[in-house]
């Protein structure tokens, strides 16, 4: 199962480790996460532990080292011609959070706060596990619970830069009642994982909702998107946004000037992410098949071919992939919390292509580690060959091994295997 992968050490020099924190989650003792600039967030060991204990227990809600979709493929409310593709999908909404506050700071229609806040004050949960801009360093993340309307608020918009929600499920675990996890897919597949292991948090894990993701940045692309804006000392940060207020939003830094006054410094959604962040995207999401949430019980993404006006305050592709995210989205948009109408499933090919590109290319990457001996993840229920058989062109076929051969001798990954 994992690959001749021994321990969290072995993972994270392997180039597999997502930095999802679920490691540190399962054996607190052990791990603690840290930024590292070039890389994104890593587990630090912080004392010795032996192959058959903590790391043993963290590897098995790793989500670096596997994937393994259980869900019954007979299931008469799935939509069956979309499982190869875009893994469980169940019904498919696009729409945007009834409240015009979170609607205009989400990154996309503020859908996955707005569902947030309705399994807060309707279906009875206690908080939401998610990502805010740490207050010291806000081009940095840390994870908070929020258990109300102005928390969720004030912490609302992508972030794309590197984060470990799962470091913080003991919040959840702890609680005194279910909670909402909101994450990247590859922190809602660790979330589901390690609940597996630790019935606490299974209990009360009440919902799992995932952002769309093409990747994360590391810390280094953060660092060149304010250098572009004029920016050279982040200490400087009052704070920053990557997205959101509009769709999509511009990245958005306010900085404290010498005189005590302050200055707001934007770039496009297409500079700060087409040009920069994108460059700077970790080597474990280049092997990554699923980047639309399947893990989740719901996924919320950017409904790209609907066209945008300069004023648009967003709109979200909201997917429920289990029947218990159905009827959270169900039950949002009767209470008034979230507007929205019910749309051909058909619509996440359409406004997701690159993605669809990027799950086919998936089967070439890996056949071209396996060739130059490199560690790849293994996935058990998710279809690669037959993706990269029908979605990619010969040229695309090609390149998604000379590409990567590419990549491998410019990370010096053969040489960690």
């Amino acid at each position: 199962m994992f690959l001749n992968v021994l321990n969290i050490s072995s993972v994270v020099s392997s180039g597999l480790c997502t930095g999802c924190g679920a490691c540190a989650y399962m054996s607190p003792g052990e791990f603690e996460m840290a930024d590292v600039p070039e890389r994104g967030r890593r587990p630090k060991l912080t004392r010795h532990i032996t192959a058959d204990d903590a790391s043993s227990r963290a590897l098995h809600a790793c989500p670096g080292i596997e994937l393994h979709h259980t869900f019954d493929r007979r299931d008469p409310a799935l939509v069956h011609e979309l499982t190869s593709a875009w893994g469980p999908v169940i019904k498919v909404w696009e729409g945007f959070a009834a409240d015009p506050e979170i609607r205009y700071a989400g990154s996309s229609g503020g859908a996955a706060s707005a569902l947030a806040l309705y399994a807060i004050e309707q279906a009875g949960m206690h908080g939401v596990l998610h990502i805010a801009a740490r207050p010291d360093a806000p081009y940095l993340n840390h994870t908070i619970l929020s258990t109300m309307r102005q928390e969720l608020l004030a912490n609302t918009g992508s972030r794309y830069a590197p984060a470990s929600p799962c470091e913080g499920l003991q919040m959840i675990a702890g609680a005194p009642a279910p909670c909402v996890f909101i994450g990247k897919p590859c922190d809602v597949a660790a979330a589901g994982k390690a609940a597996e292991i630790r019935p606490d948090l299974g209990k009360n894990l009440g919902l799992t909702i995932a952002m769309f993701c093409a990747g994360t940045p590391s810390t280094a692309g953060t660092l060149e998107m304010l250098r572009r804006m004029g920016i050279d000392d982040p200490s400087t940060l009052i704070s920053l946004r990557y997205r959101g207020r509009g769709w999509p939003g511009k990245a958005t830094a306010v900085v404290r000037l010498p005189d005590g006054g302050e200055r707001t410094m934007q770039l496009s959604y297409e500079e700060a992410w087409g040009e920069i962040l994108t460059k700077h995207v970790q080597w474990r999401c280049r092997l990554c098949p699923d980047h639309t949430g399947e893990f989740a019980d719901v996924a919320v993404g950017d409904p790209w071919h609907i066209p945008r006006a300069g004023d648009d305050p967003g709109r979200s592709l909201i997917v429920a992939r289990t029947r218990r995210g159905r009827q959270i989205v169900e039950g949002a948009i009767s209470a008034g919390y979230l507007t929205a109408s019910e749309a051909d499933p058909r619509n996440i090919a359409k406004s997701q292509p690159s993605l669809l590109k990027v799950r086919a290319s998936v089967w070439g990457r890996m056949m071209a580690c396996r060739i130059m001996g490199v560690r790849v993840p293994h996935y058990v229920g998710i279809p690669l060959f037959v993706n990269w058989l029908n979605h990619l062109s010969l040229k695309e076929k090609a390149q998604s091994f000379s590409g990567t051969i590419r990549r491998v001798f410019r990370r010096g990954l053969w040489r960690s295997t």
